[in-house]
């Protein structure tokens, strides 16, 4: 049995704030405003986990009227959404995830956002795709007042369900 899911997360840059993408700090002069570290890959990622799990999305199972999430490290929360897959009796095949942010250039910081997205789902780094660009100048991204994420991934039915 196979399922796959889509996930999608934006969020405003702002000042004063770390930046987070796939669990790894990038040193750039804003970070992504919201209740958790705001990592939108990580929120990605887990969106299209839980959608392929018919799960719902990470505001379900994270929400942001739970101060127990503010500030929160969403590698955690990730490794969280990996035990429902195995709870469910899945296993991730791979995952997929595309940045789009004007600045800062991600190219140097790819490969340890798999790892650590890898680490979390325990698969290995083959399996994960991190991908960046940009939006070209356009629109709020292209304005650098945002980034944005997006990723699919499949999942698969272990034989204990099948």
């Amino acid at each position: 049995m196979i399922r796959i899911g889509q996930g999608y997360d934006v969020h405003r840059l702002k000042k004063g704030r770390r930046l987070v993408l796939g669990g790894k700090v990038i040193p750039f002069e804003k970070g992504l405003d919201g209740h958790s570290d705001a990592d939108v890959l990580l929120h990605a990622v887990m969106d299209a986990i839980l959608g392929a799990l018919a799960l719902g999305d990470i505001g379900r199972h994270f929400p942001d009227t739970d101060p127990a999430y503010k500030d929160a490290d969403s590698r955690r929360l990730l490794q969280k959404t990996a035990l429902l897959v195995r709870d469910n009796h899945f296993r991730v095949g791979n995952v997929d995830a595309t940045v789009v942010a004007q600045k800062p250039k991600l190219a140097p910081f790819i490969w340890e956002m798999r790892q650590n997205i890898a680490s979390d789902l325990n698969v290995s780094v083959a399996d994960v795709s991190v991908k960046a660009t940009t939006s070209e100048n356009i629109g709020m991204i292209g304005r650098e007042e945002g980034i944005c994420a997006m990723a699919v991934c499949l999942l698969i039915g272990s034989r204990d369900k099948i």
